[in-house]
């Protein structure tokens, strides 16, 4: 069977999506979830058996892990991830590596803050290999300006350095966008397109989120197709509102939706990530989960990844 994968709409069932992924010419990305939906439900060992289970049995092939979730983290970490609306649980302490290995999934890659991997590369690059990724990937930078030209400049030039240090121990570094990437620097040009094109794909790559872009009114798509092969992981989300019946307002206040549950064009971006070659396809959603079980949300947002990854 020949499948080309640039081909509109490849819908295929599990029996055929697993033959095919054993093709050495054809490689189907991993369905995976981000670690961040699973504080709530993973902050005992049993619990967190049962929620990877959970995972693994609707269809999930991997797991995409946090630094600052898979060690004891400060309270004052605890509690700003809380008001964000993620809380980041008390799952420190487990045995990560061996409940991730017993639940059958694999670890697409673990997000590190970069002033981490600037400190103890070594450190990192151990724990990479540890949980079986060549991904490191940065979430973002917190208190930083991504309007200031020069600062992002800097940031550039940093994220460089520091994917050269990582490449020397056979990990490669990737860069994770939220909405602030996408403030301008001058006129036509967003801190984003700035990164794209300082940086240097030897040493940095990305890991494209494309619900923060969308939330910001920019064509993530067209990103998307921008970044060609530099598109190495895909965080995939929907956009939406919950709201039932009549509302007070004409003006609704849209959030995170269940997979195919919202208004973005994700058969369209399933695509060009594809197209693109990544690895994985990464499951994010954002505390608006249905019956507010993330577990819940995860195994519908499943449908669509059975159907379109």
């Amino acid at each position: 069977m020949m499948l080309c994968r640039k081909s509109r709409r490849l819908l295929i069932d599990e029996k055929t999506r697993e033959v095919i992924r054993e093709q050495e010419d054809i490689v189907m990305p991993m369905r995976a979830v981000q670690q961040i939906m699973l504080g709530t439900v993973t902050a005992k060992e049993k619990q967190a058996v049962e929620t990877l289970s959970a995972i693994k049995k609707a269809g999930y092939d991997g797991i995409e892990l946090n630094g600052f979730m898979i060690r004891p983290t400060s309270f004052m970490v605890r509690m700003m991830t809380k008001m964000a609306g993620m809380p980041v649980g008390k799952g420190g302490n487990l045995d990560w590596a061996g409940l991730v290995k017993a639940a059958g999934l694999s670890v697409v890659s673990v997000h590190e803050d970069l002033g981490t991997i600037q400190r103890e590369p070594q450190t990192v690059i151990e724990e990479a290999k540890k949980f079986g990724t060549k991904y490191v990937v940065i979430t973002g930078m917190y208190r930083f300006d991504y309007s200031d030209e020069s600062a992002v400049r800097k940031l550039a030039e940093d994220l460089n350095e520091a994917g050269k240090g990582l490449k020397g121990g056979g990990v490669e570094l990737l860069y994770h966008n939220h909405n602030c990437e996408f403030r301008k620097v001058s006129k036509g040009k967003t801190a984003y397109s700035m990164l794209m094109e300082e940086t240097d794909p030897a040493y940095v790559n990305f890991e494209f989120d494309s619900y923060w872009p969308t939330e910001a009114g920019v064509d993530a798509l067209q990103l998307m197709r921008q970044l060609g092969d530099r598109l190495k992981l895909y965080h995939i989300n929907d956009r939406g509102s919950r709201v039932a019946g009549a509302s007070m307002t004409p003006i609704l206040k849209s959030d995170s939706m269940e997979l195919g549950y919202g208004n973005m064009n994700l058969e369209a971006l399933v695509e060009q990530a594809k197209v693109a070659g990544v690895d994985a396809v990464i499951l994010e959603s954002h505390k608006n989960w249905v019956d507010k079980s993330p577990v819940k949300s995860i195994q519908l947002s499943a449908e669509f990844m059975k159907k379109y990854v």
